[in-house]
């Protein structure tokens, strides 16, 4: 499979005499979802955070699709979708208008929106609040129009953090049958989360990250295999890396 998302030895941080995550490599191939799990204060958000160009390594590369963020910010941009853990939207902007506003920002022509956005809204039992500004929803609503701009745009690679925090067991049904059907397409996935049961079920390689390091990747049989537990759920093999130490 071709080669989507290189993290090369990457360190970095917040502030420029502290480093949080340390040689950090990694990649994911087109048609394959990827779990990043790891403790809180693990080092997977401030991956993510490099991943999309919030930060710059003050070590090594990462490329999306043989992009770099510092290349070109804006074609970079547009190789990947986001859906945060904390919904992010403008107050003024109905969530149509939201909508709209993912499909202008990756040149989506009408036509391509008329197609997508309607079987979105029903996938997610969002039709009847379109019209409706996302302040007045809960936040499992404003999660699904995080997920739903992402999905509108159908990117090369999405990068999920926390996607099931706040979805009903519909949504989160929703969420799983969809990130399937992209990944079918041939899109990359990195999802991080705490859920290592769905992960489990739903991922096809994993990265473990501790104390700002990866401490083990590979697929469930490869990491059975690392750590002599060959019939144990990932949940087993999880506690049995972080507790090494």
């Amino acid at each position: 499979m071709e080669m989507l998302l290189e993290v090369k030895e990457v360190t970095g941080g917040y502030l420029s005499n502290r480093t949080v995550i340390e040689d950090v490599s990694f990649h994911i191939r087109k048609g394959e979802i990827v779990a990043l799990i790891g403790l809180n204060g693990a080092g997977k958000s401030t991956t993510i955070k490099h991943i999309l160009g919030l930060l710059e390594p003050r070590k090594g590369e990462i490329r999306i699709a043989g992009k770099t963020f510092s290349a070109d910010p804006d074609s970079y941009r547009h190789t990947y979708g986001y859906i945060p853990e904390s919904p992010i939207y403008y107050e003024e902007l109905t969530l149509w208008e939201h909508l709209e506003l993912a499909a202008m920002s990756y040149g989506l022509d009408k036509e391509q929106f008329a197609e997508r956005v309607n079987p979105l809204l029903a996938e997610f039992h969002m039709e009847a609040v379109k019209e409706r500004f996302p302040q007045q929803f809960s936040k499992g609503m404003r999660q699904k129009l995080m997920i739903m701009m992402a999905l509108l745009v159908q990117p090369s690679l999405y990068i999920v953090d926390e996607p099931i925090l706040g979805l009903d067991p519909l949504g989160i049904r929703s969420l799983l049958t969809w990130l399937e059907r992209c990944k079918q397409q041939g899109a990359g996935i990195l999802m991080s989360t705490h859920i290592l049961a769905t992960a489990e079920k739903y991922c096809d390689r994993f990265i473990i990250m501790h104390k700002g390091r990866i401490k083990a990747q590979g697929t469930l049989e490869e990491l059975r295999s690392l750590t002599g537990l060959p019939h144990h759920s990932l949940d087993d093999i999880y506690l049995r890396l972080v507790e090494e130490e």
